[in-house]
């Protein structure tokens, strides 16, 4: 089974690119990011029609989540708890293959310090907590999305330039690292523990080119997914596609059943 995420940028004006790997890749699975378009202008009827179910939050102009799959998806939370002031759309969860799936799309934080990065890191609180509860399900779980976190040095190209960015920051760092101490595991660093992998190019000075990359965007496993997880790849070539996403379409494989 084929799991992936995907930051769209703009679900619109990007949908041809979608369908185009949707159709390539197979996936059974998909969360999507950025969406950049209210619920009421999703494009269910051309996904429907590309062999994928849907449930969304869609957000005007900003955020929105989504998770596809090729059998229906039963939908199990709008957001997180602990801020009800907080409407933008950053969280989803459905139940799909046996699997609860969190789509995550966590707040960019920049510019730092300021409003945006105490944002990030009270909606990265609210999101360990959330995940905390996860972890007393008996089912296999995954936390999956756009992080905006870079975890370590291995996964920029240049560290230095990102000490002030909000994604690099120790406070960022720490709450990543505190998720991964409760007990869930980021699957391409378990299987890929020392190698560069990057799943975002800027557009910016020929990023993509000179393969000068970030890797931010995690699948977080617990235990009942992380003993059947069987590979991870980033589909690098993607992001070279004419009017591409700055983030590239990332998935692991996961066998169908336990196998104990």
């Amino acid at each position: 089974m084929k799991i992936a995420t995907y930051n769209v940028n703009g679900i619109k004006g990007r949908l041809p690119v979608l369908l185009r790997w949707l159709a390539e890749a197979k996936p059974d699975v998909v969360c999507l990011q950025e969406l950049k378009c209210p619920s009421g202008l999703f494009p269910e009827k051309e996904l429907l029609e590309a062999g994928y179910y849907a449930v969304w939050q869609g957000q005007k102009s900003w955020n929105g989540v989504a998770i596809l799959a090729t059998e229906k998806i039963k939908e199990t939370r709008h957001g997180l708890d602990g801020d009800a002031s907080d409407e933008q759309s950053r969280y989803i969860e459905g139940f799909v293959f046996g699997l609860v799936i969190g789509c995550i799309y966590l707040p960019n934080g920049n510019p730092a310090p300021g409003p945006k990065l105490d944002y990030k890191l009270k909606w990265f609180e609210r999101l360990n907590l959330h995940a905390k509860k996860l972890l007393t399900f008996n089912r296999p779980v995954l936390l999956i999305g756009d992080y905006n976190v870079i975890p370590t040095e291995i996964d920029t190209y240049k560290p230095e330039k990102y000490l002030t960015n909000a994604l690099f920051l120790p406070e960022s760092k720490l709450a990543y690292q505190q998720l991964l101490k409760l007990g869930w595991t980021d699957a391409i660093r378990h299987l890929y523990p020392t190698e560069r992998i990057y799943t975002f190019y800027d557009y910016m000075r020929r990023a993509y080119d000179r393969d000068a990359g970030l890797r931010i965007d995690h699948f977080l496993l617990n235990d009942k997914v992380l003993k059947r997880l069987l590979s991870a790849k980033v589909d690098k070539h993607v992001r070279g596609w004419e009017k591409s996403s700055d983030h590239c379409p990332v998935w692991i494989e996961i066998s169908v059943e336990d196998s104990n």
